[in-house]
């Protein structure tokens, strides 16, 4: 059997941990959500961005990725469905040198019609307009920075009413794994801008720790009621970890996609500009 390494940062001591792993099937991929935070990560060198690139050296390396972003929202399902897509840059007011990056992986038109046809009831489409968003190749550059792996992007469904709705049509994708493809989330666990400071280092409010315990907690025991938002009595802390809840929604894909006897993994768990939780979540490694 293969083994792997996989490398663990400490966010309060930025010490580095080495776990050996040990993968049972050569083609069975784990899941993963990443918080991706500000696009200026995609130039660091950092304790997040390592263990970023740390994710892409340990893992079994997937055949395909398929990548839900934060940044993609759009009226019904929608796959990316290009043979070449674009670098998108969906900010403004960075330094020029984030808008010479290019994130130039191919695309999988055959991966994006397999999808498709897997959410028919979801009346899930083709598009071949989206390129690569900031949520996406800020990422990658990191994960896999020779690009030569093919993404398909997955759309959120702004129709969508809850966040059962998401989860629901996630386990749809499981299957996926079973053929060497990776899927990853990628947003923020909290994200809520109103709040953040300047500061990168800035000590972490108080309320931000609160929902992302919570939810880290309700990960490991699988509590539906807790990270699906059906806790009334928790509402205005969510509304204020999202006021906007499409940072949040890539993470049910994942929970969606993943099996509750699996193991789980949080390879990263600081928080950046006081209020901005970039943990991330591995599941099934």
């Amino acid at each position: 059997m293969d083994r792997g390494h996989f490398l663990t940062l400490s966010a309060a001591t930025g010490f580095i941990t080495m776990t050996t792993l040990q993968n049972k099937s050569p083609q069975k991929m784990p899941v993963l959500f990443v918080g991706h935070g500000s696009p200026m990560n995609a130039l660091a060198n950092t304790n997040f961005t390592k263990h970023l690139t740390a994710l892409g050296e340990s893992i079994p390396r997937p055949k395909k990725i398929l990548m839900i972003s934060a940044h993609w929202m759009t009226k019904g399902v929608q796959l990316q469905s290009q043979a070449t897509p674009k670098t998108i840059y969906d900010f403004y007011g960075f330094p020029e040198p984030l808008y010479q990056i290019k994130y130039p992986a191919p695309g999988d038109i055959s991966l994006a019609e397999t999808v498709t046809k897997d959410l028919h009831t979801y009346q899930a489409e083709l598009d071949h307009e989206w390129g690569f968003d900031h949520g996406t190749w800020s990422v990658l550059h990191h994960m896999y920075p020779k690009a030569d792996i093919p993404v398909v992007q997955l759309s959120l469904n702004q129709n969508f009413m809850n966040l059962r709705d998401h989860y629901k049509m996630a386990a749809e994708l499981k299957k996926l794994r079973d053929n060497g493809i990776l899927i990853i989330g990628s947003g923020n666990i909290v994200h809520n801008l109103r709040q953040i400071t300047r500061e990168t280092n800035a000590p972490t409010m108080d309320w931000a720790k609160d929902f992302d315990e919570l939810i880290k907690t309700a990960i490991i025991n699988n509590d539906q009621k807790q990270f699906l938002a059906e806790d009334a009595t928790i509402h205005s802390l969510w509304k204020m970890a999202h006021p906007s809840i499409e940072h949040y929604l890539p993470l049910l894909y994942i929970l969606g996609a993943a099996d509750f006897n699996e193991k789980i993994m949080f390879p990263y768990d600081a928080f950046e500009n006081g209020s901005l939780a970039m943990r991330s979540v591995l599941i099934g490694a």
